[in-house]
């Protein structure tokens, strides 16, 4: 088995190189959900991530998706929807194809 042996100044390197690259993704994401309300409804939430009513049903039915129901209508929070992409981006990807052409994207 081969073995990769990198010394200090290579490992900081690669360290600085990844933060430069990846630090105004994050940011930019952060950007976008701050600008978000709290709370979506559920046109926003299907805007959002640019989905249809029948999928947008599909998800809110779905045990582990964030949806409150205590104020009349349906609301999503902002922030537990993006912890629960990031949990679930293998299926978002797979049965939201619009997904990335939302005004964010999963890393």
């Amino acid at each position: 088995m081969m073995q990769v042996k990198f010394s200090n100044e290579m490992i900081e390197s690669l360290a600085t190189e990844i933060k430069k690259q990846l630090a105004p993704l994050i940011l930019q994401e952060i950007n976008v959900q701050k600008e978000l309300p709290p709370l979506l409804t559920r046109k926003e939430f299907m805007e959002l991530v640019g989905i249809s009513g029948t999928k947008c049903a599909e998800l809110f039915n779905r045990a582990d998706f964030p949806v409150i129901r205590d104020f009349g209508h349906p609301r999503v929070p902002t922030r537990l929807l993006f912890e629960w992409i990031d949990l679930n981006a293998g299926w978002v990807n797979a049965n939201a194809p619009n997904l990335n052409r939302a005004p964010f994207r999963v890393i």
